[in-house]
């Protein structure tokens, strides 16, 4: 049975979804995509550009660590996208499922901000990028976390991840 339980975080336009599907793919694990579990009250005020507070995501944050914690205590798997931009945020998470790792996806504005313009179908306007880049505070060396840039392929970025897990388990998968 595979535990594993990961969150691939970032901000947006990082690939958050991309590498989340293939490591979920190659561990066969489910995806939990965790921008579906926003209220839409969420996804309105970020639709139109409005940057989400704290006590906007609190609500969102507790639903995603209570499906983390749910897997958890079953002791199965589960690969989770979501952005964690801050200690406090993942901190929330890691009370679902306190063996969580995070892959934490980073890169140039540049990058980010190209993929996000061409992407279509999102509602995450380009106009908020600047103000998830101000928000997010990397993951501190004791948060269990692998980070990659993204201007690695996502394939890559997943080979590196299952290395390491495969290191970590002693050999074991």
């Amino acid at each position: 049975m595979n535990s594993d339980i990961f969150v691939v975080m970032g901000v947006s336009g990082c690939g958050k979804s991309t590498v989340g599907v293939q490591l979920a793919n190659a561990l066969k694990l489910p995806f939990l995509e965790g921008d579906v579990l926003h209220p839409e009250r969420n996804v309105a005020r970020m639709a139109a550009g409005v940057a989400l507070s704290d006590e906007d995501r609190e609500g969102w944050l507790l639903a995603l660590a209570d499906r983390l914690r749910q897997a958890h205590t079953a002791g199965k798997g589960l690969v989770l996208s979501c952005s964690a931009l801050k200690r406090a945020y993942r901190d929330i998470l890691r009370n679902g499922a306190p063996d969580v790792r995070f892959v934490y996806l980073h890169g140039e504005y540049q990058l980010l901000a190209a993929r996000m313009a061409a992407r279509t179908g999102h509602y995450m306007p380009l106009s908020l990028l600047d103000s998830q880049l101000a928000t997010l505070e990397p993951p501190d060396r004791d948060e269990n976390f692998l980070g990659f840039g993204v201007a690695e392929r996502p394939e890559d970025i997943v080979a590196a991840v299952l290395a390491v897990r495969h290191a970590s388990a002693g050999g074991a998968s």
